[in-house]
């Protein structure tokens, strides 16, 4: 498939340029609202259940705490090309979306940001509850716009916007190399930085990674896009952001399954730790990481039984983000906050209504502060535990089989109350309470088909 970024006519020259592009490096390009088609993943068999503390249980070690989950875990994106219908207001501001990415996708990469964008776009965060994040414009742009916008947005309006990135999936920028990238990046965030010294910047917001050397992307001279970056920036930059959609795995746009979402959640436990090792054996430093664009599915299909609109799309969802929260993973935007079923199905809220996905966040925003060790060997099981700030233990289990499964509880390292509030969504229950349970150190729940349930055991 042939496309343009933008509407600007090209010449032979170019679109030569850019079709040999795509056969070379397979990704393809953005659509207009920034969904990029992923490279081809070999296909790795499935790996066996790991053992748990206790075998054939969900377990959680109350006693012990790996750190406080960071609430920018729960973000989306937004741009100038969303539209939030009054109706549906309440939605976004109850939402649960704690960081929002701002222009979002590759829009911020055709046109330039103009005050009012910013200052709508700030209202938004505000009502949201969200912490702000603004991506200046690179391919296009110049680093003197992109200090203008700092200047804007915190010295005269005193928005005090802390995360920035700098341009968005270069590596699928078609007259870009590595070393032009990362040359103009770096004089970008300078001039930024000169403006405010205490913004904190994330980058190179490369599509497609997934630590697979075969499939991770490069430019025309082999270079590795991230690992190049880091050689050059690593010194500048303070997060480290990817983006990554799983399917479809050809440009042909193949028909994804709920089987291909239920292989696919599995590989979120890989791909966290291979890119805190490039950033390792690259820098020689422990950087925090980002996944800034992340969704099941590149393409605008809809309506299918696993498509981004789907109530399976949730379920898949909602296990890789807690599979994301138990790598301890520090920022990750969901792509998008709304788009209307022609323009795509991957928004959290569509024309009229919201969509599956956005009640993943309903049961997320009840977790908890405190990540606690919790796993389980039973298939199609996942597992996240936390302790909210009131003592209450809380652990939220999600069933990607189309099948009951009872889940055996064991908990160790506290008593345990004698019951417990279940939250419930499936296609029947729209994250809501449904039951109190009988809880204790010893417990059995049968978790619906195509789940999520949440259990809150106050202290």
């Amino acid at each position: 498939m042939l496309c343009m970024y933008g509407s600007r006519p090209a010449t032979a020259v170019y679109l030569l340029l850019l079709f040999t592009f795509l056969l070379t490096t397979q990704p393809g390009c953005a659509t207009p609202e920034g969904v990029t088609q992923p490279t081809t993943v070999p296909v790795t068999p499935t790996p066996e259940p790991l053992p748990t503390a206790v075998p054939n249980t969900v377990y959680v070690n109350a006693a012990e705490s790996l750190g406080e989950i960071n609430p920018l875990v729960y973000g989306t994106n937004f741009g100038p090309w969303v539209v939030v219908p009054f109706d549906l207001w309440p939605a976004a501001e109850t939402a649960g979306i704690r960081f929002l990415r701002f222009p979002g996708g590759n829009w911020g990469d055709l046109n330039n940001l103009t005050e009012r964008h910013i200052d709508q776009y700030m209202e938004l965060a505000e009502m949201m509850n969200a912490t702000p994040q603004i991506t200046a414009r690179l391919r296009g742009g110049t680093p003197e716009q992109a200090a203008e916008l700092v200047r804007y947005t915190n010295i005269e309006q005193g928005y005090n916007v802390r995360y920035w990135s700098i341009g968005n999936e270069p590596s699928l920028y078609p007259d870009y190399d590595t070393e032009r990238y990362n040359a103009e990046w770096r004089t970008s965030a300078e001039a930024m930085l000169a403006v405010d010294p205490d913004i904190v910047l994330i980058g190179p917001d490369i599509h497609q990674f997934t630590g697979n050397p075969a499939a991770d992307p490069k430019d025309d001279n082999g270079r590795f896009w991230l690992q190049s970056f880091l050689e050059a920036n690593g010194d500048m930059v303070d997060i480290v952001a990817v983006h990554r959609y799983p399917f479809p795995r050809s440009l042909a746009g193949d028909v994804v399954t709920i089987e291909d979402l239920r292989q696919n959640s599995q590989e979120w436990d890989q791909i966290i730790p291979n890119l805190r090792q490039v950033i390792r054996d690259t820098t020689g430093n422990d950087l925090p990481i980002a996944i800034t664009e992340v969704n099941s599915n590149w393409s605008k299909a809809v309506g299918g039984e696993a498509t981004p609109d789907s109530f399976y799309n949730a379920i898949w969802w909602a296990d890789v983000l807690g599979r994301m929260i138990n790598q301890q993973t520090d920022m990750v935007a969901h792509f998008v906050l709304q788009t209307k079923d022609g323009a795509g199905g991957w928004g959290l809220l569509a024309r009229s209504e919201v969509r599956p996905s956005y009640y993943v966040y309903q049961m997320y925003q009840q977790l908890g502060e405190t990540l606690l060790p919790a796993q389980t060997d039973l298939p199609g099981i996942s597992v996240v535990a936390a302790r909210r700030a009131d003592g209450s233990i809380t652990i939220l289990l999600v069933n990607l089989l189309d099948t009951a499964v009872n889940a055996p509880l064991h908990i160790v390292g506290q008593t345990m109350p004698e019951t417990a509030e279940w939250h419930l969504f499936d296609p029947e229950h729209e994250a809501e309470l449904v039951d109190t349970i009988s809880f204790g150190e010893n417990t059995e729940i049968s978790l619906p088909p195509t789940s999520i349930s949440l259990l809150i055991a106050a202290p």
